[in-house]
């Protein structure tokens, strides 16, 4: 392992030890830092990091940018202990952004979507997908952190959800209304009629007993456009 490497690791564990991430960020600097051995540099310099950031050719300028903000964020951190170290400048590659207006959600809105959960072919699919629903409404809590939830997470007794990895993967409470936990508690006697063996410690059980998976759910972009269709 080269000093690079090692100044690589030493910069992720500090800022991972702040709560972030940074899954993408460490694959992309053991990349370049190959990229900078291969070139025999013991240094970053601003012209490698820039050449390194295009090496997909035909990416847009975003994703340029992007991969150089990443190398400019460890260069800022390193020339406090290597001077020789250049960070590259801000602006190298035009960046647009496009924010969709976002679409919020009525309460017959909301009464449509639950409705359309009831109406699904599989049973137990039908009543996980009403009760998500109907808690991500309920609750403002995010689709990553409601199926993540484990059976032990969810106090029907208490009204409270425990979420173990939230933002910065930090643990928070999030109280629930009594009807919210009274919707929730009717989930949890069909889920456990319908699906009495599971293979997961899932709150959200799909028709086969294991973990809800968004896997064919639209992408981010996909729900863009149709928020932006409807409106």
């Amino acid at each position: 392992m080269s000093a690079l490497d090692d100044q690589v690791a030493d910069y992720l564990a500090l800022r991972r030890s702040l709560g972030f991430a940074l899954k993408r960020e460490g694959e992309l600097l053991g990349q370049f830092v190959a990229y900078l051995e291969a070139a025999g540099a013991e240094n970053i310099t601003s012209e490698l990091a820039i050449a390194w950031a295009k090496l997909p050719t035909k990416a847009s300028s975003n994703h340029w940018a992007k991969r150089l903000g990443i190398v400019r964020h460890f260069a800022v951190y390193l020339q406090t202990i290597e001077e020789a170290t250049e960070v590259p400048p801000t602006g190298v590659f035009p960046t647009k952004r496009h924010r969709p207006t976002p679409y919020l959600f009525s309460e017959r809105d909301v009464e449509r979507l639950l409705d359309a959960a009831r109406g699904m072919p599989s049973p137990p699919l039908a009543a996980s997908y009403e009760a998500l629903f109907g808690l991500l409404a309920a609750s403002g809590m995010r689709i990553g952190e409601a199926l993540g939830l484990a059976r032990g997470d969810v106090d029907l007794d208490a009204g409270v959800i425990t979420i173990r990895h939230a933002k910065f993967d930090r643990t928070r409470l999030v109280p629930l209304h009594d009807s919210t936990t009274a919707a929730l508690r009717a989930y949890t006697a069909t889920r456990d009629r319908l699906c009495p063996r599971t293979s997961a410690d899932a709150f959200f059980c799909s028709s086969v007993g294991s973990r809800v998976s968004t896997a064919r759910w639209p992408t981010k972009a996909q729900r863009a456009q149709r928020c932006q269709s409807s409106i």
